[in-house]
């Protein structure tokens, strides 16, 4: 019991930081692509007691690589695929530590990791976005759809027509029998 009297002053109290990602963003190859990242401390916040880290985990096995670190600068990589690709878009005094990710190509696709400590919050779970980059497809959905519409519109047009016109002939036929018929009948009446 003495021991504890003595311990428990000591042990200060620790609180975790949270993070919040997306949990799945798509981009189009070629593209620019936010990759968003906010958390929430306990305790204030300044440029001076924030670090940040991004790294990437490619879909196949291979190494973590740094993407970005922040700690009162933005400090991009200088090798590798996210070389001259990642910039800082986050905003420290909104508890925004957001990158942005240019030109994005089908290789930057995978888990990307921010981890975020605010001294002394250092303990929490990191964000975790999985990133999947796509082609552009040659006809856009939209183009798609207005086809399919269209389609359906003009074969519609198409059997309304073939309907007008066998009914106009036939009741021209039909008309005619009856002019043939009274005809007949006028011819034999005068006989």
């Amino acid at each position: 019991m003495i021991v504890l009297c003595i311990l428990l002053p000591r042990l200060r109290h620790v609180s975790g930081i949270d993070i919040y990602t997306p949990s799945e963003v798509e981009a189009v190859n070629g593209t620019n692509v936010k990759l968003k990242c906010t958390f929430s401390s306990k305790h204030p916040v300044s440029a001076k007691s924030i670090s940040v880290s991004w790294n990437f985990r490619p879909l196949n096995p291979g190494p973590e690589e740094s993407v970005f670190y922040y700690q009162e600068v933005p400090y991009p990589t200088q090798q590798g695929r996210f070389k001259d690709r990642a910039v800082w878009s986050g905003d420290v005094s909104r508890q925004d530590v957001s990158i942005t990710l240019h030109e994005v190509q089908p290789i930057f696709n995978g888990t990307y990791i921010c981890q975020v400590r605010n001294l002394p919050d250092v303990h929490g779970n990191n964000g975790e976005i999985i990133l999947r980059v796509v082609n552009k497809a040659s006809v856009s959905e939209i183009g798609i759809l207005a086809a399919a519409v269209g389609g359906t519109c003009g074969v519609i047009l198409f059997l309304l027509l073939i309907f007008v016109v066998v009914r106009f002939y036939k009741k021209r036929h039909m008309d005619d029998d009856i002019e043939m018929h009274s005809q007949e009948g006028k011819d034999s009446s005068v006989l």
